[in-house]
């Protein structure tokens, strides 16, 4: 077992609770998958909303190890995906993903975060997410581009490089909805900390694209998102590349709010956060 390091430590009480959440994430996450392809708009790249029936759903005993982090006096609960071939005993380093949530996710159960987005994407195919994966939870009543939330998300990515074995190198940045526009913000913030950024039905700040202009990116959203309209990622995708930078954008065809189970199913999107090019 491995032990926590300071002002961390494995909540035990949430253990089997958030272990049966991820379960029946996973179930209701296979439930829903579509048949058929997504084509990118402005991107070469197609993306498939359905595995090959071909290919079995990893049966392994995936789930995900509860944490907690304690920030000017307040503990805050979140969560983490480590790969079952993870060896402390290794000099390897190994890539992490760092995981936002959206609104309706927001809590400090330390569980809602991962029923929704990547987490259910994890339990389903766990050979696709060879890496370490952070899962905080944004607080009730905020929003990820507060300075307390992107405090947060640091706190949580520097206690757990702590404990495992990350490569500083290789730290991607991800989110949905409400996580979508934390990544752009956090990515414009701390363009040092990111190896690569994938919004998923955000927007951002345009004026912040020069910043955002040292990461690579890759925006997803869908054309008939009722939620947050596809022209936030248009317009921020135009900026970066006006300021030199390197964007991938796929914008999937009638699809609405929820582009994230597209998004997070697609080996080549995960693989992609993991080795940008």
């Amino acid at each position: 077992m491995r032990t926590p390091m300071p002002h961390t430590r494995a909540a035990s009480r949430f253990t089997t609770t958030l272990h049966a959440a991820t379960l029946i994430a996973a179930t209701l996450f296979a439930a829903t998958l579509l048949t058929g392809t997504l084509s990118g708009c402005g991107d070469s790249h197609t993306m498939e909303t359905t595995m090959q029936q071909t290919e079995a759903a990893d049966h392994a005993d995936v789930s995900f190890l509860p944490r907690e982090v304690t920030i000017d006096g307040r503990t805050y609960p979140y969560a983490i995906y480590v790969p079952a071939d993870y060896s402390p005993n290794s000099s390897r380093a190994w890539p992490a993903i760092i995981f936002l949530n959206g609104m309706g996710e927001r809590g400090d159960d330390g569980l809602k975060q991962t029923t929704v987005g990547i987490g259910p994407a994890i339990m389903a195919r766990p050979h696709r997410f060879p890496c370490i994966v952070i899962m905080p939870q944004l607080p009730p009543n905020q929003v990820w581009h507060e300075d307390a939330s992107v405090k947060l998300v640091l706190a949580c990515l520097d206690t757990t490089k702590a404990e495992y074995r990350i490569d500083p190198k290789r730290v991607a940045l991800t989110g949905l909805s409400l996580g979508g526009f934390g990544t752009w913000h956090m990515g414009a913030l701390h363009p040092d900390r990111f190896c690569a950024l994938g919004p998923i039905c955000g927007g951002g700040e345009p004026d912040r694209a020069r910043e955002l202009a040292k990461t690579p990116i890759w925006a997803i959203h869908g054309s008939a998102d009722p939620v947050v309209p596809a022209d936030k990622s248009r317009e921020m995708v135009a900026a970066v590349r006006l300021a030199g930078g390197t964007v991938r954008y796929t914008e999937i065809p009638n699809m609405g709010h929820n582009a994230w189970d597209a998004a997070y199913q697609d080996a080549e999107f995960i693989n992609w956060l993991l080795h940008p090019r």
